[in-house]
This record gives C-alpha cells, sequence and structure tokens, in this order.
C-alpha cells in the first residue's frame, strides 16, 4: 500500500486551493501610494514643480493648475518649456485623476 508524503511542496491538484497571486495592477494600489509614485516621477525632471504641486494639493485650485501645466507647457509662474517628458505627462494626467477622486 502506497501512502503518499509531502516534502513541503503542495501537488498541482492543491492549486485551486491558493489565492490569485496576479500581480496588482497600479490602480488597485492605495490611493497615497499611487500619488507618491507619480510624484516621484515629476520631481525627477521638475523640482520646482513637485513643490508647486504638494503645495496646492488638496486645495480646489490644484486640478486647475495640474491641467493648465499639461495643456500650456508652462508652470504656471510665467515659465515656459517646449512640453515634458511622456513619463512627467502620464503623471501629470494620472495625478488629475486621483485629485478629482479625492475632492469628490
Amino acid at each position: 500500500m502506497s501512502h503518499k508524503t509531502h516534502l513541503g511542496f503542495p501537488t498541482l491538484s492543491d492549486v485551486e486551493h491558493f489565492e490569485n497571486t496576479r500581480p496588482m495592477g497600479l490602480d488597485e494600489l492605495p490611493r497615497q501610494h499611487q500619488i507618491d509614485r507619480e510624484m516621484a516621477v515629476i520631481r525627477t525632471y521638475h523640482e520646482r514643480i513637485a513643490k508647486a504641486i504638494g503645495v496646492f494639493w488638496g486645495h480646489k485650485d490644484c486640478t486647475e493648475y495640474l491641467q493648465t501645466l499639461i495643456l500650456n507647457g508652462g508652470d504656471g509662474f510665467g515659465n515656459a518649456r517646449i512640453g515634458f517628458r511622456k513619463e512627467v505627462v502620464s503623471a501629470l494626467l494620472n495625478l488629475v485623476k486621483l485629485h478629482q477622486e479625492q475632492m469628490r
């Protein structure tokens, strides 16, 4: 009579007992983690803009400031630029969404 003994690893037939282990989507991360991640991208390339966003964050004018950055390419203080890197634009767009959700 054969008796199976597990040596620490489950058999493949036990797979249905395990939780789904797929990686968490970026939109599933906690909101503050998402904000921090996007701010780190902006801070990497535009320290002054990141500081300004930090000051405006949580105020109703923050969304308008972020949209002005995206649409005008400047920093809202008269300092023009020729646009942003794609990762910065993506971070700014995500911050607009996160700020609007927070202000609801």
